[in-house]
């Protein structure tokens, strides 16, 4: 749960966004927002900051050079509602998972793939998965160049880490709304900082790349879906890092049962399906996949 003052700094900031029709909140909204609550001021003012010069240096960068790079958008009225639609009469994407290939001395557990928390088409029931990718680093690289320029190193590297922990709380936040309003599966959740840092609410968001989910080819797929880019903002390299760094992206899952996992180790055959289902070649998901293979690609299956 966000502390009182946090959520008034962040509603000040997205209403100098929503003033000026800006397509984001970035941090510079954000610094200004800070500037402006009576907990930061007298942690600046004790720092020697002239207040006044900052607030008008950021809204001077906000006015000007910020408004040439984001401008307002607004999307159809009935957007989600076409998405939804299309969603059910037609395949919009194929998601692919892993599954675990570890030993077991008996029954008792079962090798897990994220797909087990999703109901299969051949129980002919609704279910779904939810897909979201988050950023609080647009522009960050400029804010950080420009301290850096000023021999400023610590400020830069500060504005670097700022927007990583913004874009994590950013996630959680969007996690949190999914449960209690948008899916609306959680609506009584009531859970401290100390609760959602255990995750003790249903549901999870892996993300490619992480354990439970570690081909990041995936993400290409998820950015396809929310066509990322032009929704966010946020771009993939060819080694598929999110750009900005300061980005989070993963897929929702509700299933009371769901968990985080490891796949751990897998062998060949489960590579070869794997690369079949996704229509790429063995030799490419092993380059992909090779921290978590179970053999030596030159030598074949150990």
């Amino acid at each position: 749960m966000l502390s009182a003052n946090l959520e008034q700094t962040l509603h000040r900031a997205l209403a100098y966004a929503n003033e000026r029709r800006h397509e984001y909140a970035t941090l510079e909204h954000l610094l200004l927002a800070l500037s402006e609550d009576s907990d930061a001021v007298a942690v600046l003012r004790a720092c020697g900051v002239d207040l006044d010069r900052l607030r008008g240096d950021i809204r001077d960068y906000i006015d000007n050079e910020l408004s040439n790079m984001i401008t307002a958008h607004v999307g159809e009225a009935n957007g989600y509602a076409e998405m939804d639609r299309a969603a059910r009469t037609e395949v919009l994407v194929r998601l692919h998972t892993l599954r675990q290939q570890m030993p077991r001395r008996d029954n008792s557990r079962a090798n897990l793939a994220l797909a087990d928390f999703i109901a299969p088409d051949s129980t002919g029931l609704a279910d779904y998965i939810g897909a979201f990718a988050v950023t609080a680093g647009l522009n960050e690289d400029a804010v950080a160049d420009r301290f850096k320029g000023a021999n400023d190193d610590y400020s830069s590297i500060l504005v670097k880490a700022l927007a990583d922990r913004l874009a994590e709380a950013f996630a959680e936040r969007l996690h949190q709304r999914v449960r209690k309003e948008f899916w609306g599966y959680a609506p009584d959740e009531d859970l401290d900082n100390a609760g959602l840092i255990a995750e003790r609410y249903r549901g999870i968001r892996p993300a490619p790349g992480y354990p439970a989910c570690p081909d990041h080819t995936e993400k290409r797929t998820l950015f396809d879906l929310l066509r990322a880019e032009e929704n966010a903002g946020i771009t993939l390299t060819e080694s598929f890092a999110m750009v900005p760094t300061a980005a989070v992206s993963g897929f929702y899952f509700s299933h009371p049962e769901s968990r985080y996992f490891g796949i751990g180790r897998i062998h060949k055959d489960q590579v070869a399906d794997y690369a079949r289902r996704k229509g790429m070649s063995v030799t490419e998901m092993e380059r992909w996949l090779a921290p978590i293979l179970d053999y030596d690609p030159d030598l074949g299956e150990a």
